[in-house]
């Protein structure tokens, strides 16, 4: 019976997978708005039915998306307790701590930048979507203030360096806007983003040559 159950659920994280691939798809080509739940569920290969047993509703189907953009999967841990986040904060310097930082953004801002930006137009749109997201202190700032208090306790990291000065500066070089502005609309390879947001934020937050 257990064996049973493990195929069900396998079955299910995969129509699960396949619906989340099929929504990003086809939201970023078309915008949340002009895309019918139809449309998700041809493009996934499963019943309209299917997704509204499983996310209940087009908005919760956003929210999903999103939150797999950000993690990388469906798993339940949240971003400070990601192993790339662990390793930055546990870094023995702050010039390690900051190059696991960047390099750990990255990866998260190649998934979510684009999906960022159609959320935003989303809620232009649809003012209803902001209460998937109630007011609170913006999540990504929250992990920028920790990754900057990590960062100001470590050898090489700037005299006096001001913890909330530091977040808000991490907060605005590694934002998805920027991301895009550099990546897609200059074409920057992401790889010279990287460089260039790590060397531009040591220029900020390090002691020169640390």
């Amino acid at each position: 019976m257990s064996g049973v159950k493990g195929a069900r659920s396998a079955r299910a994280a995969e129509t699960r997978r396949r619906i989340l691939a099929a929504a990003t798809e086809l939201f970023l080509a078309g915008g949340y708005g002009a895309t019918t739940l139809q449309q998700v569920a041809d493009r996934a290969g499963v019943a309209v039915q299917t997704i509204y047993f499983t996310f209940r509703n087009k908005p919760a189907l956003l929210k999903e998306l999103v939150d797999v953009a950000i993690a990388g999967d469906d798993g339940p841990l949240a971003t400070m307790e990601r192993p790339w986040f662990a390793r930055a904060t546990d870094a023995p310097d702050a010039r390690s701590a900051l190059n696991a930082l960047v390099t750990g953004s990255r990866a998260v801002l190649e998934r979510v930048a684009a999906v960022a930006e159609m959320v935003r137009i989303a809620t232009a749109a649809h003012p209803e979507l902001r209460d998937l997201w109630p007011d609170h202190e913006d999540p990504r700032h929250t992990v920028h203030t920790a990754a900057a208090k990590a960062l100001a306790g470590k050898p090489g990291a700037a005299t006096g360096l001001d913890v909330g000065r530091a977040a808000d500066v991490l907060y605005a070089l590694l934002s998805p806007e920027l991301f895009l502005i550099l990546t897609r609309d200059r074409a920057w390879p992401p790889e010279v983003w990287e460089r260039w947001a790590e060397d531009t934020l040591a220029a900020q937050l390090l002691t020169p040559g640390a």
